[in-house]
């Protein structure tokens, strides 16, 4: 089965599609936790100062490495609906 994903490939476009769209939530998703955790770091970090400073880059470096996982699933459920990367070879 050719693993275009154009009209003449139904199965191709639905998953294309499916896969578009997951990655676009799981992207979105990541990006608002990766926001959220650092604007509370940095919170954290201006309220308490050098006290609280480690505990501030923590919660950046959590939203941080939430963001970076979330995009990275986000592209291979993308390539995934894309044929790429030998799913449907």
């Amino acid at each position: 089965m050719p693993t275009s994903n154009d009209s003449n490939n139904p199965i191709g476009f639905v998953t294309s599609t499916l896969g578009n769209g997951v990655s676009g939530v799981a992207k979105t998703a990541g990006g608002i936790v990766g926001a959220a955790g650092r604007g509370v770091g940095q919170t954290v970090t201006g309220v308490t100062g050098s006290a609280g400073k480690p505990v501030g880059d923590a919660l950046e470096a959590v939203g941080n490495g939430v963001e970076g996982g979330a995009k990275s699933v986000g592209d291979g459920v993308e390539d995934a609906g894309k044929g790429k990367k030998g799913f449907w070879v």
